[in-house]
């Protein structure tokens, strides 16, 4: 199955060559010019900057991200995640292994968070686990699909810092359908991955799950942070 996507995706990819998300440009889903806006933050080190909220959502230990929300990451987000360009995922989870190669600790297992399941089904996939077997392959880690959203959640971006929290708190559950989700988990030093992080609501939802299933350690990287 994994070789007839990877023929079906070349096929795909000779029939309608990409164009980058930044500027436009035929050839690449994030050109050459484009894609350093991805390691932005590369060279910083890891924790909170002066002029973000500094305090880290329990109970995730350390929470890192790659780029800003803005400019080409922000053009290669949206189109990774609404156009169907499946194609980004590749330079996306290339800036977060790197990212979290320079400045994480840790990490054992990989687990993307979950969009709902209606949500993936009208999409066709979920934009964090395709950025997440990218990264996972780059780090050497194993990928597991370990949670799962239990109801639909309000899109983030819709609501206030204070109601974050609450939109999601309890939404996510080790994903039923995954045989051994719970013993992949079990005494394990999880790594989040996801798109955009702002206040860390949802990493933080997730990571209580994972804590409830017996994880060792719940750390978390984005994409990018949107202030």
């Amino acid at each position: 199955m994994a070789t007839l996507r990877r023929i079906t995706g070349a096929a795909l990819d000779l029939a309608f060559p990409a164009a980058c998300s930044g500027c436009g440009r035929e050839g690449s889903p994030l050109c050459t010019t484009c894609r350093p806006a991805l390691d932005a933050r590369l060279a910083l080190p890891g924790g909170t900057p002066i002029g973000l909220p500094a305090e880290l959502p329990a109970p995730l230990l350390q929470l890192e991200w790659c780029a800003p929300f803005a400019g080409p990451v922000r053009s290669a987000l949206h189109d990774l995640k609404y156009a169907g360009e499946r194609r980004l995922a590749e330079p996306l989870g290339d800036a977060v292994a790197r990212r979290w190669a320079r400045v994480g600790s840790g990490a054992q297992l990989i687990v993307p968070v979950p969009v709902h399941a209606e949500r993936e089904r009208r999409r066709g996939y979920d934009q964090a686990a395709l950025i997440a077997e990218v990264a996972g392959t780059r780090l050497g880690l194993p990928v597991v699909r370990a949670l799962e959203r239990g109801r639909a959640t309000v899109a983030q971006f819709e609501l206030g810092r204070d109601e974050r929290a609450a939109n999601v708190a309890g939404a996510f559950r080790p994903r039923a359908s995954e045989r051994g989700a719970a013993r992949a988990i079990a005494g394990r030093w999880i790594l989040l991955v996801d798109d955009v992080v702002t206040t860390g609501a949802t990493l933080a939802a997730c990571a209580v799950a994972l804590d409830r299933a017996g994880a060792l350690a719940v750390s978390a990287i984005a994409v990018a942070r949107e202030r």
